[in-house]
């Protein structure tokens, strides 16, 4: 059967907010949780970024069942890979075993902040799986010095590891993600079901592991304020991620987007509150093999009236009918 999953989105609640909100999705019946990891969000009308890692930990805290999960976190510019492998490794002892370490190579938006330029996209690649390198080392419990190609690692050492190390999942969108998803992860992470990262990620080693996506839903019982709810705030994710990785801002977005109309929001993402319509938005991933689907319901103040709607009937409907 396939598992449905919340998305916690910091670039559309605060943090106590975000916090609340995972807690009435375990109350609501959802099998796990993913939570983004950003500096800044997509568009302004978002409006906000917290601090995902403090946001992770009050909500392991606050909650008893559900896992948790970046979604995702890049480990080689805003952070060091040994830093993540610190704070993801103390997610494990906090979450008691409930904690899975999303990575991707990053986007503009967020890792430009800290000055370090933004690479071609395989210049990034390389970048990663240097870093998740270092990471499984350090869960290992290795004492690592490592002096590669993009990091260097100084007598690094995890004084407190969980009995059990996070798995890792690597987000993918081409060939040489997948490859390296395959070949390195324990589980593959995608936002498109898109059939051909399936079979790129079983072809390097990924046959049998689990495969987690994600869609975007805008529930309101008004459908002409869902579908206008929707285009002011995730009319962004049209673009696609060769596009949305390099874009440096909300104002860039914006402007990329500024002829992009409700109608076409409306193609990708189901809105409204007819189950059905729903249903047939998470189907295809389903039927392209992804075993986890986690669904963003767009709108920081409207989580509660999903999350009720969602238990009511939403779930009940995507366990029976996929």
């Amino acid at each position: 059967m396939v598992r449905i999953g919340y998305t916690m989105m910091t670039e559309q609640a605060g943090p106590r907010e975000l916090v609340s909100h995972v807690v009435a999705a375990e109350r609501a019946g959802f099998d796990f949780s993913v939570i983004s990891d950003h500096s800044s969000p997509w568009l302004e009308a978002q409006g906000h970024a917290p601090y995902a890692w403090s946001v992770l930990g009050a909500a392991a805290q606050a909650t008893s069942t559900i896992p948790l999960m970046t979604y995702v976190t890049c480990p080689t510019f805003r952070y060091h890979p040994a830093v993540i492998a610190q704070k993801a490794a103390t997610m494990q002892i906090l979450s008691q075993g409930r904690f899975r370490l999303g990575l991707g190579s990053g986007e503009n938006l967020n890792e430009h902040i800290v000055g370090g330029g933004w690479p071609a996209a395989h210049v990034r690649l390389e970048m990663l799986e240097e870093a998740v390198g270092i990471i499984e080392r350090m869960f290992a419990g290795q004492v690592v010095n490592h002096h590669g190609s993009h990091f260097d690692v100084e007598n690094a050492r995890l004084w407190d590891l969980p009995e059990e190390p996070p798995s890792i999942g690597i987000a993918v969108s081409g060939p040489r993600s997948c490859e390296l998803a395959g070949r390195l992860g324990d589980l593959m992470i995608a936002t498109e079901p898109k059939p051909e990262l399936l079979q790129g990620f079983d072809e390097h080693g990924g046959a049998g592991k689990p495969r987690v996506g994600q869609l975007p839903v805008c529930y309101d019982t008004d459908r002409g304020a869902a579908i206008a709810r929707a285009h002011e705030q995730f009319r962004w994710s049209l673009g696609g991620w060769r596009v949305n990785a390099e874009l440096p801002g909300p104002a860039a977005f914006d402007q990329a987007t500024a002829h992009t109309r409700p109608e076409d929001v409306v193609d990708a993402i189901p809105c409204g509150n007819d189950v059905d319509a729903f249903v047939e938005a998470v189907r295809p991933y389903a039927e392209a093999g992804f075993t986890e689907i986690a669904l963003i319901q767009i709108g920081g103040s409207h989580q509660q009236s999903f999350l009720e709607w969602a238990e009511a009937e939403l779930l009940p409907s995507l366990r029976h009918n996929l």
